[in-house]
Formats: C-alpha cells, sequence, structure tokens
C-alpha cells in the first residue's frame, strides 16, 4: 500500500502528532524522548491518533446533550482512517498515522477493537463488574499495547500480555486520577460491585473513610498491572526498555500523588510536575531500567 502525500506533508503530520504527544500525553512524550527519532515518531503518531477519537467521545457535552452528533462525528473519524489505510488521507496528520500503521505493520484488527470501544462510551455509563469493565478496557486500552509493540520491536513474542497489561495500568491510572472530570461526562469507571462492597459513592465528591478504602484497593489492584507490565520490559531491545520504563515510572507516579493527596480525586487533577518527568527520564537514560524486585 502506497500512502498519498509528499515528504512534507508527512513531515507536518508527525510534526502534529508529536505535538499533540506534547501537550496531552506527556508521560508517552518523556518516554518516547529515549527512542531513536523514526521509533519517537511513530510512538507520537499511534498516540495521535487515539488521543483525536478520545477527544471527540470526551467533549464537553458529547454524551449528555449530543450523542447522535458525536456519533457521526466518530463514525466520520474512523472513516478518514480507514480511507488513510486505502491510500487517500484526508489530512496530514491521517496520513503521518496511516504511514506508521504501514511502515511498522501493525494489525489493523487493533484499531477495530479501538474505535467499537470508543463507540461504548456514547452508550455505557457504568459497569457491574471488573470483568464488565476489563471488557471496556480490552478496546481502549489493553489493544493500545499491542498497537505499540511494532514500533517497539520486542526481542520476543512473550512482550505481549506485559504490553497489554501496561495498557490496562495507564488506563486504570486515568480512571483513578479522572473520577471527577469522568463524573460531569456522565460516567463512571468504577466498578459498581467495588463502589457497593465498601459503600462507596463519587456523587458527592466527598473523600470519606469509605472513598478512601475504596481508592486503596483499586490502586493495589492497579499496581498489581504494573508488576505484571514491568516483567516486559526486559523483553525489548536496550532503547525501547527505556522508553517503557520510563512512562511506567511515571505513570505509576500518579497513584503515589492520589495517596498523597489523601484520595482527593475531585477537586484536582494528581499530576507529576514536569521536572520530576525530565529527572526520570534521564535517571533511566543513564541507569537503565529499574529491575525487577
Amino acid at each position: 500500500m502506497t500512502i498519498v502525500g509528499t515528504r512534507a506533508d508527512l513531515a507536518a503530520g508527525y510534526a502534529e502528532c508529536a505535538r499533540l504527544t506534547r501537550e496531552y500525553g506527556t508521560t508517552y512524550f518523556w518516554g518516547a524522548v529515549l527512542l531513536p527519532r523514526p521509533q519517537r515518531r511513530h510512538v507520537h503518531a499511534v498516540y495521535a491518533l487515539c488521543r483525536l477519537a478520545d477527544d471527540i467521545v470526551d467533549a464537553d457535552g458529547a454524551t449528555r446533550y449530543s450523542p447522535a452528533a458525536t456519533r457521526r462525528a466518530l463514525a466520520d473519524f474512523r472513516s478518514g482512517f480507514a480511507a488513510a489505510l486505502a491510500g487517500d488521507p484526508p489530512d496530514a496528520t491521517m496520513a503521518a498515522i496511516a504511514h506508521t500503521i504501514t511502515e511498522c505493520g501493525i494489525d489493523t484488527e487493533c484499531f477495530d477493537r479501538f474505535f467499537d470501544a470508543m463507540a461504548m462510551d456514547l452508550d455505557i455509563a457504568g459497569y457491574d463488574t471488573w470483568e464488565d469493565l476489563c471488557g471496556y478496557m480490552e478496546g481502549s486500552a489493553a489493544v493500545i499495547g499491542e498497537m505499540m509493540l511494532p514500533v517497539l520491536q520486542p526481542l520476543t513474542p512473550a512482550a505481549k500480555e506485559p504490553a497489554r497489561a501496561l495498557g490496562l495500568a495507564f488506563q486504570l491510572t486515568n480512571f483513578l486520577r479522572d473520577v471527577g472530570e469522568d463524573l460531569g461526562r456522565g460516567r463512571v469507571y468504577l466498578p459498581r460491585e467495588d463502589l457497593d462492597r465498601f459503600g462507596a459513592t463519587p456523587w458527592p465528591g466527598k473523600v470519606d473513610d469509605a472513598w478512601r478504602s475504596l481508592m486503596a484497593f483499586e490502586i493495589a489492584r492497579n499496581r498489581e498491572l504494573y508488576a505484571q507490565a514491568q516483567a516486559g520490559v526486559a523483553m525489548l531491545p536496550p532503547r525501547s526498555a527505556r522508553c517503557v520504563a520510563t512512562a511506567l515510572t511515571l505513570y505509576s507516579q500518579i497513584l503515589d500523588r492520589i495517596e498523597a493527596r489523601d484520595y482527593d480525586v475531585f477537586s484536582d487533577r494528581a499530576r507529576v510536575p514536569t521536572w520530576r518527568k525530565a529527572v526520570t527520564a534521564a535517571s533511566i537514560l543513564v541507569a537503565g531500567p529499574p529491575r525487577v524486585a
């Protein structure tokens, strides 16, 4: 397949993918800094596709006030992506994304699962069980680990499951960090069975003992996913290993920040400051990935 577009088009498209990653996916950005430039731009492209689709379903009022328009916008975006893969990209950014998928040999079936999961956000506001939530995260998170693997060039097929675990870990961290924001979209990504188990509820935005117990439980579950993902770092070439180790370390630090805020995820977003991201990336560049305990 030949992607339509000049070298200048691709350069402009990759520049936009890098901008989106730098602005919205800073953990991915700082991890990718440790990769050679060709691989770095592929990380940016995969992130950009996911970011642009996610922005459609997470826009203000997208599901509460204009679900039909949001559904059309997501369908149009998906059609533009399919056109790009067929050699007729609608813009330079999509040309770069399609170029990455082709050059890296990313299985396009991954994107079917991803877009199907994005559409679920237009119909489903919550999940009864952890297994139900994992069904959603299969397409919204685990599959992103699969998308990234061809970019990172693993040393063994066994790297697939840790990559999927890392996608799940990142997503669950987002859910725990963004409880307050998601409530504003009419969504709750905490299993109802867990809320019931601890007698907790997010709706008042109040941090009480029940909420602390619930969050401690979910954070422990999250850290188990990071431990599963950590085992895959050694299955990657050195520079890819440093990239993934940096992203894993930085994202998992968000959990530390949530704990330090006494589990308050309502009043403000828990963040890892930019200086710490830079220091972490530099430290892993020099010392290598942390060893698995």
